[in-house]
């Protein structure tokens, strides 16, 4: 039987990573218990810096799908291992830094580091592909 590899942590990571964010734009915004018997009414309702990691939240479960594919293909392929666990751990440091500058409201920077977080599957796909 193999070790696991570090990339299987890094996906781990990346898959609860929305969900503390959610829980964190639920705490920001001042979620009561009565708000729980229609969460998305209250989420719609989210200003300011809550509905931005609100909004930080939705964006990660929109990329979670092609770094978790990236990173089984690459797994599967057999890419190096110190890559792929390189490029995953990266991806999941990329999306901290996107869910930071989302609640800062720093929208330039948020964009390139979406850019470069993106940027970490893509390349463990043009990797796999080349094998």
């Amino acid at each position: 039987m193999h070790p696991l590899s570090t990339a299987i942590y890094a996906m781990l990571t990346a898959s609860v990573l929305p969900l503390l964010t959610s829980g964190l734009a639920k705490i920001v915004g001042r979620f009561q218990i009565k708000d729980n018997q229609n969460p998305r009414a209250f989420q719609q309702q989210l200003t300011g810096v809550a509905a931005r990691i609100h909004s930080a939240h939705l964006n990660s479960y929109e990329t979670l799908p092609v770094f978790l594919a990236a990173v089984l293909t690459a797994e599967y392929m057999v890419v190096p291992q110190p890559l792929v666990n390189y490029f995953a751990w990266a991806y999941v440091f990329l999306r901290v830094m996107y869910i930071a500058a989302y609640a800062l409201n720093l929208a330039t920077f948020r964009s390139i580091i979406w850019t470069m977080a993106f940027f970490c599957p893509m390349y463990l796909f043009y990797m796999a592909a080349r094998l």
